[in-house]
């Protein structure tokens, strides 16, 4: 849980309280779901949180897993 909120927490850098105005948020939906990041609004990220959350669970999983795997190697350098 930890690894997911690290990546949250660096994903909305500069909009932490408001992650629909980071351009990198906007970009990412924009990639998995085609609507144009112009667009997007504060409902629309929400809608997408909802809609895709075992899809972005199963992501920040994955981060958190090749977060440790670099961590490990790093050590073992």
């Amino acid at each position: 849980m930890l690894d997911a909120m690290r990546f949250v927490w660096n994903a909305t850098r500069g909009h932490r309280f408001a992650p629909w105005r980071s351009e990198y948020v906007k970009w990412r939906i924009e990639t998995f779901s085609g609507q144009k990041a112009e667009t997007i609004q504060a409902a629309d990220v929400w809608r997408f949180l909802w809609s895709s959350r075992g899809e972005l669970l199963a992501f920040l999983l994955w981060t958190g897993k090749l977060h440790r795997i670099a961590r490990r190697r790093e050590f073992l350098s």
